[in-house]
């Protein structure tokens, strides 16, 4: 007996009629389907983002209390600060790799609002009398797009308060303070004075700090470059 399977007998082509207009009631089915992929898109993406920075100040944390155990546990000497130079540098490295996820996670959301901002213009063409009714962006230009997160700051000082108020800030910020505290213990290590390395500790978390947010808003405009518009707010490409 052979184990082959029958054949599929062809589809005619008549069963299928191709959608040609937005008027036809699958279109709606289809946007909608999409519309709710991406907010699933970005329900995930928030979860990992909060998961991340969890882990990272978890471990932080019990790292800080490791090298309080171990202060008392031994002399405040070379093998001490050995001790917490590698302990700090593991730190920092997971937490840059933290707000790299993080900065990731904020760029996947911003396409899914660009998104989900170009369906919405759809439901306006499919159903022009729903568009006074939508509080979210219907338009897919990033102005428009960029409405969906509120009113925020564009350029200025204003621009990098609004930073550290976000999860990514914050977890930016704590982690030029643990590069700063690496660099006030390498400088012990190297046997500088005690004011000295407080101030090569603060030089080093300031520069890490300016390091992040000169790298963070130098991505945005290109990947704001990248998202294509399609339906302009002012109706030109």
């Amino acid at each position: 007996m052979s184990s082959e399977r029958p054949a599929t007998p062809p589809m005619p082509a008549g069963d299928v009629t191709p959608i040609t207009e937005l008027t036809d009631p699958r279109v709606i089915t289809i946007l909608s389907t999409e519309h709710w992929s991406l907010l699933s898109a970005r329900g995930l993406a928030y979860s990992e983002a909060f998961v991340r920075g969890g882990m990272f100040l978890t471990f932080l944390s019990m790292s800080f209390v490791a090298l309080a155990l171990l202060a008392q546990a031994m002399a405040f000497g070379d093998q001490f600060l050995t001790v917490a130079a590698i302990l700090l540098a593991f730190d920092f490295v997971i937490g840059v790799t933290t707000y790299g996820r993080i900065s990731g996670a904020n760029v996947d959301d911003l396409r899914a609002m660009h998104g989900m901002a170009r369906i919405r213009h759809a439901y306006t063409q499919v159903a022009p009398i729903v568009t006074p009714y939508f509080t979210s962006a219907t338009h897919d230009d990033i102005n428009s797009v960029l409405t969906g997160y509120g009113p925020t700051p564009t350029s200025g000082i204003g621009l990098y308060a609004y930073g550290l108020t976000t999860s990514g800030g914050m977890i930016g910020l704590i982690v030029a303070m643990v590069g700063g505290c690496e660099a006030a213990v390498l400088a012990l290590m190297a046997s500088v004075s005690g004011d000295l390395a407080v101030w090569i500790g603060l030089a080093g978390g300031i520069l890490t700090f300016a390091l992040i947010a000169w790298l963070t808003v130098g991505s945005v405009p290109g990947h704001q470059r990248d998202m294509t518009t399609l339906f302009p707010a002012d109706g030109e490409k």
